[in-house]
């Protein structure tokens, strides 16, 4: 059974992954305005992928016979100096999932909560693959910057990213 102080922050996490999403849309929506629409294109995929977060949270709180609520977040960034601040701020932002995913992990722990233990293992893996992907797309643009083939091929590359909800 789930406790009280697990439940909200489940159920907190799941608002995040929906929050997320919404930063994700408004990276998206910058690199649309600068005409860069393979960079936007990886930022809606990323906004799907978040959703799809959301929503296991919602399963899973679901499945485990407690009450889902849908709550109101703070506005998200929209103004971007350039795309290397916009993955900047994107890293940053997985940073912080993680520690809150480590959060959640470390509750269901002291609680000896071990089908939340479980399901949490999986957001664990999933956020090596987030900071990683952010880590080395930051270090391209880092390179390439001030090179605008580079940053047109780089942005050719992201616009193929589809998204793919992993199997269960």
């Amino acid at each position: 059974m789930i406790s009280e102080k697990l439940h909200v922050a489940l159920n907190d996490q799941l608002n995040f992954e929906f929050y997320s999403a919404h930063a994700y849309l408004a990276m998206a929506a910058y690199c649309t305005d600068q005409d860069y629409d393979g960079f936007a294109n990886f930022f809606l995929v990323q906004a799907e992928e978040e959703r799809f977060h959301a929503m296991k949270f919602y399963n899973f709180l679901s499945d485990m016979g407690q009450r889902v609520t849908i709550a109101e977040f703070p506005s998200v960034k929209n103004d971007f100096t350039n795309i290397l601040e916009v993955f900047e701020t994107a890293l940053k932002h997985e940073k912080e999932v993680t520690r809150r995913i480590y959060n959640l992990s470390d509750i269901a722990l002291d609680e000896r909560e071990h089908a939340t233990m479980a399901f949490l293992k999986w957001f664990i893996d999933e956020q090596i693959e987030e900071e990683s992907t952010f880590d080395t797309l930051i270090s391209k643009i880092s390179r390439i910057q001030n090179d605008a083939n580079a940053i047109f091929m780089l942005d050719s590359e992201l616009a193929s990213r589809k998204f793919v909800a992993p199997a269960e």
